[in-house]
């Protein structure tokens, strides 16, 4: 019975824990460490229990829907929490990304500020409910509370960049849940529902005369998806934030850009996939042009950039249009394989873009830097500065620079899309789904895969540069590197090279997932055929007592 309620774990696990340490006093930092990470451990656990779950069994095709009637309302009224194959990969990508952020925030980081982990796992909250929600409605809510707890993480530690990029996300974010609050408003007017199963069947049979309105509100709510996924013209605020946020903080956002592809990809799907009649390919163009945009945009920036928080930042710009781009070459007849390509490729330059962003701070630490930082942050806060300078000690790794030049060759390795690692294969899964599809031949498929192979030869640039003056060039001494700042990092090159070797199997998953995506009857017949609870038979009436003589005689 406890298995049926697991789908609703990665929403109830941060969040209780979250409310939790809230009751701890901001001297127990350790405390709180020790609970945030059992807490993302107990969340890996799920998570990989729902992907196997979504698996199904031979019956089911490879694609097993798994719902959650909240309320026990019947679908399309009740609220409903809905695991496929798409959410329950996303729902593990970001337990993999937490445990190392938390690991690493464990060094230092989180005594920058209050409430830290709380924060950290109400983004967790938010992150898996957009993942897992399945109406317009609360996904609005789960977007708002990822957002909430981003502003206070991106305002996280000290110095005037990071407010003021911080400030600017904030502004920046408002205005997009302005938009996807007025987007989803007229969406209701015209339909009278937010279910997406419901609006997935209903596109096909609406009115010519209400179709406008219903385009202009998908477009109206999915610019703000677009401003989180980083798609070019609206991408000018994330490299300055990310770069300016602290490292742990900036690693688990690469996963918050994925939540705006994972959106886009989903409405797209749902709503303009082949069988949607007027609809079809609404919005192809755009996703496919703006997300070729958004690749020449970052690698310009990453030629333009001279240090690595900035490169990297326009390394997840590459990483977003990249996705974006095939989502809409996939609504223009690109085929299942070159999405099957791309959704692999999410998945290691994702894991790539987070390590880069831990290996910021050890690549460019200076003498005595992060100490300073740390004692003026400790007397801000009236923290205890005997404490904080007895765990900053912590234990320093023999062989810093193998170490962190090693890391840092695997991560170009993958984002350049060098062989051996998984960005090559990814890149190549998507040139060759690209060129067997009806677009292989067009100047559209031709322009996607230069800018393709452009930016991975703009990336080998970039981060060569950088490797060089880091490693080489500099004459300063080794500096001190904690183990709990570089295990993280190890556990993320460690997930790439799983992510190499299981290649074929994950690829097997994600060629499945595609399948799945370029038919929305499956999710949105499987969401309707959700069964409700059966609720336990009413008490038979009690029958009356009989009467007594002395009953008889009060009642006269």
């Amino acid at each position: 019975m406890a298995s049926e309620h697991l789908i609703i774990a990665p929403i109830l696990i941060p969040f209780v824990t979250g409310a939790l340490m809230l009751l701890y006093d901001e001297r127990q930092r350790k405390a709180k460490l020790g609970i945030s990470l059992v807490s993302a451990a107990a969340l890996l656990f799920v998570a990989v229990e729902l992907l196997n779950r979504s698996k199904g069994g031979p019956d089911s095709g490879g694609n097993e829907i798994s719902f959650y009637l909240l309320g026990n309302w019947a679908v399309p009224f009740g609220i409903i929490l809905v695991l496929d194959r798409l959410s329950a990969m996303m729902l593990v990508l970001t337990a993999l990304l937490a445990i190392p952020a938390l690991l690493y925030a464990g060094g230092g980081w989180h005594r920058n500020g209050q409430h830290f982990h709380s924060l950290f796992q109400f983004l967790l909250m938010g992150v898996n409910g957009a993942f897992l929600t399945g109406d317009l409605f609360n996904l609005f809510v789960f977007f708002e509370v990822l957002l909430a707890a981003s502003y206070g993480l991106a305002l996280h530690g000290s110095g005037q960049l990071r407010v003021r990029a911080g400030l600017h996300y904030i502004a920046v974010n408002l205005t997009a849940s302005l938009f996807f609050l007025v987007g989803v408003s007229l969406i209701y007017g015209v339909t009278g529902t937010l279910s997406m199963a419901h609006l997935a069947q209903m596109v096909v049979t609406l009115p010519e005369t209400e179709r406008p309105f219903f385009h202009a509100g998908i477009t109206i709510m999915g610019l703000a998806f677009l401003v989180k996924a980083g798609m070019w013209p609206l991408s000018f605020w994330l490299p300055t934030t990310y770069m300016a946020g602290a490292a742990p903080v900036a690693a688990m956002f690469t996963i918050m850009t994925k939540v705006g592809v994972y959106v886009v990809l989903r409405i797209s799907m749902l709503f303009f996939s082949a069988d949607a009649g007027a609809s079809a390919g609404f919005g192809a163009a755009v996703l496919t042009w703006g997300g070729m945009a958004t690749v020449a945009f970052g690698l310009v920036g990453v030629l333009g950039s001279q240090g690595i928080g900035r490169v990297t930042g326009h390394l997840v710009l590459i990483s977003s249009g990249t996705v974006l781009a095939c989502v809409g070459l996939a609504l223009q007849g690109g085929g299942t394989a070159l999405l099957s390509g791309a959704l692999y490729y999410m998945l290691g330059s994702t894991v790539a873009t987070s390590a880069l962003f831990l290996l910021i701070e050890p690549m460019g630490r200076e003498e005595g830097g992060i100490a300073s930082m740390l004692a003026l942050t400790a007397d801000a806060y009236g923290l205890d500065t005997e404490e904080d300078e007895a765990e900053e000690a912590g234990l320093a790794i023999p062989g810093t620079i193998t170490v962190l030049g090693l890391s840092f060759g695997a991560c170009l390795l993958v984002l350049a899309g060098l062989p051996p690692l998984s960005g090559f294969i990814g890149k190549v899964a998507v040139l060759q789904g690209l060129m067997g599809g009806d677009l292989g031949g067009s100047v559209l498929g031709w322009t996607f895969l230069v800018l393709l192979l452009l930016s991975g030869f703009a990336t080998l640039i970039g981060l060569v540069r950088i490797g060089v003056q880091t490693f080489w060039a500099s004459e300063g001494a080794v500096p001190k590197v904690l183990a709990l700042e570089i295990a993280p990092v190890i556990l993320l090159v460690g997930l790439l090279g799983l992510l190499t070797l299981r290649a074929h199997d994950v690829l097997r998953y994600t060629d499945v997932t595609s399948e799945a995506l370029h038919e929305p009857g499956i999710y949105s017949d499987g969401v309707f055929s959700a069964p409700r609870v059966r609720s336990l038979p009413a008490p038979a009436p009690a029958s009356p007592a009989p009467a007594t003589e002395g009953t008889e005689e009060e009642a006269q």
